[in-house]
């Protein structure tokens, strides 16, 4: 699940005022909050409105549960590895060596119910 960390706030304060205690799982290294086992990931990208409401985005990920993929773009310029680009873009005054680090990633939606989205989710009090 992807979430505003604001979502992912009220969720919590919904369950602990229920008497539900969400648990947490590791994921990529780190301990994160979770609904039955799923992650629920903070994602900023996720707008909030003026009206304190925002969406939550579930992702079956996976070809072998025919979820989401993840595609790598190769043959990019200054390829330094597949999908990530590392160009020199020069030295300043002081010495300093500056690089533009790029990464290109798409998504392919291999079935149509492997997204969700929960739409109007309030935030606020």
């Amino acid at each position: 699940m992807l979430a505003h960390p604001k979502a992912i706030a009220a969720i919590g304060r919904e369950c602990t005022a229920r008497g539900i205690h969400p648990g947490t799982v590791e994921y990529a290294g780190r301990s994160v909050p979770s609904w039955r086992g799923v992650p629920l990931l903070p994602c900023n990208k996720i707008p909030v409105s003026e009206r304190g409401t925002t969406s939550v985005v579930v992702m079956r990920t996976g070809e072998q549960d025919r979820g989401v993929v993840g595609l790598h773009r190769t043959g990019i310029p200054d390829e330094y590895q597949p999908s990530l680009s590392v160009r020199f873009m020069g030295i300043n005054d002081k010495a300093v060596m500056s690089y533009l680090v790029s990464a290109y990633y798409s998504l392919a939606v291999l079935v149509p119910d492997a997204l969700g989205i929960l739409e109007d989710v309030e935030i606020g009090r």
